[in-house]
Order: structure tokens, then sequence, then C-alpha cells
């Protein structure tokens, strides 16, 4: 399927490594706040809607006492676009088969003060072949000292390979990331980029760049943050939080779209949902 693409297999490779160093991470999290929770494993095989083989992956969730849900998906699949979708992909349109693998990270947390965080970075091929992704926090809470340092983190990874790179992907999250029904952003925001195809080694050197700046910032914040007090309103507003973040990505995301086109695992796709949310 995908195994004698170089490129693509690099690529898993390091998400599959960075997936393992963000939830040794986490872990080490739960203990310093004396829970013994452990990320579950769950392998998943994927069969394209043509009936063969598609891939599959690994979808990692644990349910702690920081982290009251935080789930770490690595895929890789391969097969054919349905044609109606097709030509929604970049370089789909002439034809329909493609291979892609990626990190997909959400984390919801017990603490309201503790800014819930997206985290994804892939690679795709059609006929064409590209890196997209980024990260994003969003605080219940906002607090901007961990705003201003989840930015400058992030400023800085883009900065080593273009100083164009991050306002040009700050506006791009900013733009994406934002509840139209609603008139509100999902967060404070990050970056997001797509289609990033210039040259292979490049933009591979962005993308984990750009997960090791996740790696260094996001548990910094998660420890500032995780013993503050708290009240039953807090939790109230975190909760109304939630359900604007649910309801961006069921009906706008385009990760969770890809994900059920693509006959991907559910619970791996829906996994980025909280596990408690308001609507009143």
């Amino acid at each position: 399927m995908t195994d004698h693409d170089p490129d693509l297999q690099a690529a898993r490779r390091w998400f599959e490594s960075l997936r393992d160093r963000i939830c040794a991470a986490f872990e080490a999290i739960e203990r310093e706040a004396g829970s013994d929770a452990a990320f579950d494993y769950i392998e998943w095989d994927r069969v394209d809607p043509s009936g063969e083989p598609g891939g599959g992956g690994v979808r990692g969730v644990m349910k702690g006492r920081v982290f009251e849900k935080v789930g770490v998906n690595v895929s890789t699949v391969a097969g054919t676009f349905e044609p109606g979708f097709a030509t929604s992909i970049h370089g789909a349109d002439a034809d329909p088969h493609f291979a892609a693998t990626g990190i997909s990270l959400v984390a919801h947390m017990a603490n309201p003060h503790v800014p819930a965080v997206h985290m994804n970075t892939r690679f795709l091929t059609t006929t064409k072949r590209w890196f997209g992704g980024g990260a994003d926090l969003n605080p219940p809470l906002p607090i901007a000292e961990d705003t201003d340092e989840f930015h400058a983190v992030l400023k800085a990874a883009c900065d080593r390979h273009d100083a164009g790179y991050y306002p040009r992907f700050k506006e791009w999250a900013d733009t994406y990331f934002y509840i139209p029904h609603r008139g509100v952003h999902r967060g404070v925001g990050g970056i997001f980029y797509d289609h990033q195809e210039g040259d292979f080694d490049a933009d591979f050197a962005l993308t984990r760049d750009v997960g090791e700046a996740f790696l260094g910032v996001y548990p910094r914040i998660v420890r500032r943050r995780m013993d503050a007090a708290f009240t039953e309103a807090d939790i109230a507003v975190q909760r109304a939080w939630r359900g604007r973040y649910a309801e961006f990505n069921l009906v706008h995301d385009r990760g969770t779209l890809f994900g059920l086109k693509t006959g991907g695992n559910v619970d791996a796709i829906l996994m980025s949902l909280p596990p408690v949310a308001t609507w009143d």
C-alpha cells in the first residue's frame, strides 16, 4: 500500500515518535499530580471503499486527574477518494488515489484554568505531495501569559524556516478556527498551514519543528495552571465553551470530514469531542 514510498514512511516514523514522546510527557504530569492514569492504545484497520486494505492506525486515549480526556492518534492510510469528495482535495480531481499519514491530538483538561489544545500535522499524497497542520490553544478562561508564550514558541519555530511563515500561518489559523454561526473564534489561535509542497526536506523540517515546539511549550503551560483554584462558575464557563468546540469540530473541521469520508476509525475521528459539555 504505502510501504514503497520512502517519504511517507519517514513522515510516519516521525509522527509515531512524536506521539510516544507526547504521551510520555503527559503521563509524567499525571504522576506529578498523584495519578496513575496512562494511555490506552487501540489499533484499528481501515478497509478502502474499493474493498482493498487501506491501512490503519493507533488511537491512544487517557483520562486522568489533570487530563480529563486526551487523545493522540497516528494513522497511515491509502486508497481512493469517492468521486464527489475527490474534487475538494488538492491534486485529487484528476486522479482520486491518495495516501496520508499524520498525528492528531486534542486535550480537554480537568481544571478550567488549563487551556485545552489541538495539534495536528500530516503528510498527504495525491498527484501532489504536501505537509499541513498546526496547533492552536483553546482556553475557557484565557490568560495572556499562556497565550503569548504559546504564540512566541510557534513563531520561533516558523522563523527558523521563513520569517513570513508565522504571520501567514497565524492569520490562516484565525480564519480557519472560527465559528461563523456563533460569530466567535474557537480559541486564542495558533498556526495553521496546508499545501506546503515546495521541497520535501524543507517542509518536513518545518513540520518537525512545529511538533517539537508544541511538545516544549504545552506541558509547561499545563504545569503552570493545573493546581490553580477554580469555582463552579469557572466549570460552567468551561462546559459552555466546550459546546462551542464541539460545534466547530462537527460542522466545520476539515479533518473530521476527511476522516469520515475516507472510512477512518470513528472513535479516533471523534475523540476530539469533549467529555462533558453544556448548551444552555
